[in-house]
């Protein structure tokens, strides 16, 4: 039925037919104000104001009480697809729950819409980048297959409405310094574009993400958010990409103001919306009248940007009556940070947690243990949890009370922050190690918070404007953890933070370590899980870990010449994709279905894992393509993987198609190519190289097979 005779609001007419009544209504500033992040109501149609701008990094963000779930590279760290998939539907049926009593109250303001600004596929390329805690981690496979499933969650499976829409960015070739982001030029070779840059982004794509947000920098000299080639030629043209473009947020006005490619707002504004950014965060597109009243631009162009965002706000129910069939419209209010979603974010955050030494056995622990020591200065640091982009959660479980809340009765528990984050400690007593010498286990909370590493202007502790000048620990957490030793019967080290730690030193006197991230509302329930062997650990890690800093190309070098686990040579201290467990695995048999590979043709892969200890184990079974060794091909690359639950003494087996695509080589001009030659496949624990056996990983699979 039509409601009042106003077609855009009848639910039974097709989506153009509601365009073109709409689109016929409002006037130019209308038109204009609605390609800005921030729409006014028109209240002569009764439509109300309309914030694009929201978060949903790991839960809603930015809007009051929500599920915090563990931080993207934490999340990453699970490998765990199904999971990503309902951590982002719980985040999207939060958000529809909160957009229903927003709405109630008349409040449409910035982080209270459904349009989230997230997942972020940016290739974590350098482990000083601050913001590389959002991303998937270094791989372009990984990022891809994990980012598909936050989009899938997000926006629901419904034919017509989104649940909400998510956007992947940003788009492209960034991934810091955070201090140089507003203004530098990224050059990659085409090889490096096409093969590690992306991908990712084309796979979202492919899965019908909504939106695509363009980055502050310059590639190829051209502003991303105003690239013809970025956004006309390989978004529209080349992937046929249907959906909108956003800008990230003021980065219209760094075209004027810091990549001078324009003279003024209207000439920046013209730019971007001709060559196809569609909606504005910012408010440089307010001068768009301007540049139309000097004719560069026309109101078609205005209409060719209106129709796709408008197009988002009917898929969302935004422009609906009273009688809607949007499933997603009614969403209790009780899921939001409820039992459930908090059991969720438990698991993820178990499930994140890497084991990457464990001598003799150390954990599991006993939770009858007489005496523990729970010493750091993230012990007890709610800042640990969160990571950036985060909600408001209520109760958020600290390292120090999840341990507590575990632990016997009769344990005597004592806690002490030990030393900063940063500063030198004050010299003189410290009566962390007198408390150290009388305990069984001490577990030690190191590392990094968001104070020290971000966004620009989020990282208020950073010395370079959100990034990490250093891998390594802060010098003082250093200096303290070695007088710490002295003082242990046994040493467990627990690492925050959103990126490597590089801890050579560490890693031989500590009798445990682990990575935990960002881990969320529940991180401390989560990490008491593992340490007393409720759960076991299966974390993989998305990154590599160097020795050192020093190990690292320049930090503003975008080639990928020496980076990641695909082209770096010098031996990482842990490797990408490793991560130990409380039982034994052995891989015992690898069969493909063809050794002569002709192009165009999969390959099938079966192997068997086998758990041969006495504990139940989730395992994260690896397939790497290592190519015949040539300059600047990648040294192996990741072309599938499954997560899988082996019970003791039982064997499973896995099955992978590898597609013909995987077995291309990526040339010199950006094609892919054909190349003959041996090649093998290998099914491992971890990426390719001698350091994860070293570690304790189990011994890979492979098999060579001929391209032809």
């Amino acid at each position: 039925m039509v409601a009042n005779g106003v077609l855009f609001r009848d639910t039974s007419l097709p989506l153009e037919t509601r365009l073109d009544d709409l689109v016929s209504r409002l006037t130019l500033l209308e038109k204009i104000n609605q390609l800005v992040h921030e729409n006014n109501p028109i209240e002569r149609l009764g439509i109300p104001g309309y914030n694009w701008w929201s978060e949903a990094c790991h839960g809603v963000g930015r809007n009051g009480r929500a599920t915090v779930f563990p931080q993207v590279i934490g999340l990453s760290a699970t490998w765990n697809r199904e999971l990503l998939f309902r951590i982002a539907s719980a985040t999207s049926d939060e958000a529809r729950a909160k957009y229903a009593i927003t709405s109630a109250a008349g409040q449409h303001g910035q982080y209270q819409g459904l349009c989230f600004w997230t997942p972020n596929v940016n290739i974590f390329r350098d482990p000083r980048w601050g913001r590389g805690q959002e991303t998937f981690g270094e791989d372009p496979y990984l990022t891809g297959e994990l980012g598909v499933e936050i989009v899938r969650g997000l926006q629901g499976d419904d034919p017509f409405y989104y649940k909400s829409a998510a956007c992947a960015k940003h788009f492209a070739v960034h991934s810091g310094p955070e201090g140089e982001r507003h203004s530098f030029d990224a050059r990659p070779s085409q090889k490096d574009l096409r093969e590690t840059y992306l991908p990712a982004f084309k796979k979202l794509v492919d899965a019908g993400v909504e939106a695509v947000m363009g980055s502050y920098n310059r590639v190829y000299g051209e502003p991303a958010c105003g690239s013809h080639f970025l956004l006309e030629k390989t978004l529209r043209q080349e992937w046929g990409f249907k959906g909108h473009i956003v800008s990230d947020c003021g980065a219209i006005d760094d075209f004027h103001q810091h990549h001078a490619v324009t003279k003024d707002a209207a000439e920046s504004a013209a730019l971007a919306l001709k060559n196809g950014c569609d909606l504005n965060c910012g408010c440089t597109y307010n001068d768009l009248i301007v540049a139309h009243q000097r004719g560069l631009i026309t109101e078609a162009d205005i209409d060719r940007s209106l129709r796709r965002l408008l197009a988002v706000k009917f898929r969302l129910g935004l422009f609906d009556n009273g009688e809607t069939s949007n499933p997603f419209a009614a969403t209790s209010a009780a899921i939001i940070d409820g039992e459930p979603h908090r059991a969720l974010a438990r698991k993820a955050a178990a499930e994140s947690i890497i084991l990457l030494k464990n001598a003799n056995n150390t954990l599991p622990l006993r939770p009858d243990l007489p005496k523990i020591l729970v010493v750091g200065p993230n012990a007890a640091n709610t800042n640990a949890l969160l990571g950036n982009y985060y909600g408001v959660s209520p109760r958020l479980v600290t390292f120090m009370e999840g341990i507590l809340a575990r632990v016997s009765d009769a344990t005597r528990l004592k806690y002490r922050v030990g030393c900063p984050l940063i500063r030198e400690a004050a010299p003189g007593v410290n009566y962390t190690f007198p408390a150290a010498e009388s305990s069984e286990i001490v577990v030690a909370v190191m590392g990094y918070d968001p104070t020290l590493e971000g966004e620009e202007g989020d990282a208020v502790g950073s010395p370079v404007g959100g990034d990490r000048a250093h891998v390594e620990l802060p010098e003082n957490q250093r200096i303290f953890l070695r007088e710490l030793r002295k003082h242990c019967k046994k040493l467990i080290l627990v690492l925050t933070g959103g990126s490597a730690i590089a801890i050579p030193e560490e890693h031989e006197y500590c009798d445990a370590v682990l990575q935990v991230w960002y881990p969320g509302c529940e991180g401390g329930a989560a990490l008491a899980d593992i340490l007393f062997g409720d759960a076991s650990p299966s974390g993989k890690l998305p990154v590599t870990v160097p020795r050192a800093t020093a190990d690292l190309p320049a930090f503003n070098d975008y080639s990928m010449r020496g980076r990641t686990y695909r082209y770096a040579t010098k031996e990482p201290l842990y490797p990408f994709g490793f991560g130990l467990g409380y039982t034994t695995i052995s891989y015992e048999k690898l069969d493909v279905s063809v050794i002569k590979l002709h192009e165009n043709e999969d390959v099938t892969v079966r192997a068997t894992i086998r758990n041969t200890g006495s504990r139940p184990a989730f395992e994260t079974v690896q397939c790497y393509l290592v190519p015949p060794a040539e300059p600047d091909t990648p040294l192996a690359t990741l072309v599938a993987f499954e997560k899988i639950h082996i019970a003791p003494g039982s064997s499973a087996e896995v099955v992978f198609t590898i597609p013909a695509g995987s077995f291309r080589q990526i040339d010199a001009s950006g094609e892919p190519v054909w190349r003959a030659g041996d090649y093998k496949l290998l099914v491992a624990p971890a990426s390719p190289g001698p350091r994860a056996q070293a570690l304790g990983a189990p011994a890979p699979l492979s098999l060579s097979i001929q391209l032809v």
